[in-house]
């Protein structure tokens, strides 16, 4: 796997979510640019053009396990890296750990209409039933901007997440730090074209980028970072930083936390509930992470001066 965004590769010939036939029926799977035309006033000139945009469009999280099946999320997303999104996704909500996902596929049922196929994606689980799913009984919808409408608080939280991290002698420079939002910039293959897309970036303590996701939706892109994880045997990945445009929200800290990661940095502020939440499990939160300046509001001791 790359530090890029490249789309997830088409599913094999034959494989399952790609229906014999498809491509003479004309479905088109959905890419992470949309181009428009527009018309653009600068000033006393007027011309018309075409432009890029961020695609955003549902995306259906289902899970299957034995004979039973499940739709868990509909959540707004850009196109690309789907599998991670949904592998990510439900390791975040205590669904799916390190070696419980059989297959990922696109969705192949007769509910799904062909045109659909590509916008739901089916998550096989090992055992012979659905797990107990306590917060996940209702189905849900999230948007790309707010993460799950309604999801556990702290309380739950800490019922199924470890014990704080350890004080685990991690210490990352401030220089460092001040060079993590130009890196993780240059590196937004799709937000140079559109400019509507946040990124969620994976570093090593001295600033080296191992992997980078984007997508209209802070967390969806910080869940496609975990999947990506997750499905290339990497959890937890403790020795890490999370970089994020952006906030910091309870979501994408409930997420680091789910995935092992001991820093979590933001170029803008946190809320209250993501320093909470920091504090409680011995997270490093940064915020306000700007040119040569930011704020530590959690476990200021992994930072060196």
């Amino acid at each position: 796997m790359t530090a890029g965004n490249p789309a997830d590769p088409a599913p094999p010939r034959g494989a399952p979510g790609t229906p014999a036939g498809e491509a003479g029926r004309g479905v088109r799977r959905p890419g992470p640019v949309s181009r428009v035309r527009i018309r653009e006033f600068s000033g006393r000139a007027v011309r018309d053009r075409r432009d890029d945009l961020a695609t955003e469009e549902p995306l259906e999280i289902r899970i299957r396990a034995g004979g039973g099946r499940r739709t868990v999320a509909i959540t707004m997303r850009t196109p690309g890296h789907d599998f991670e999104l949904a592998a990510g996704f439900l390791h975040g909500e205590g669904v799916a750990a390190p070696g419980s996902i059989a297959s990922i596929s696109y969705c192949a049922d007769e509910d799904v209409p062909p045109e659909a196929r590509y916008n739901t994606v089916t998550v096989r689980l090992r055992g012979d039933r659905l797990p107990d799913l306590p917060s996940l009984d209702r189905h849900f919808v999230t948007s790309s901007a707010c993460g799950v409408c309604g999801t556990a608080s702290l309380d739950a939280l800490r019922e199924r997440c470890s014990p704080p991290l350890a004080r685990d002698g991690l210490a990352v420079p401030a220089e460092v730090l001040y060079g993590l939002p130009d890196t993780l910039r240059r590196a937004q293959g799709v937000f140079g074209r559109t400019g509507g897309l946040h990124a969620a970036g994976l570093f090593t303590p001295d600033g080296g980028l191992v992997a980078l996701r984007e997508d209209v939706g802070r967390h969806n892109a910080v869940d496609k970072l975990t999947g990506w994880a997750l499905l290339d045997g990497r959890l937890p990945l403790a020795g890490h930083v999370l970089m994020v445009s952006g906030r910091t929200s309870y979501e994408i800290m409930q997420k680091a936390l789910a995935a092992g990661v001991p820093v979590v940095c933001a170029v803008s502020a946190p809320s209250s509930l993501a320093v909470d939440l920091a504090r409680e499990f011995g997270m490093t939160l940064v915020g306000f992470l700007r040119g040569e300046r930011f704020n530590v509001y959690a476990g200021a001791h992994r930072v060196e001066p």
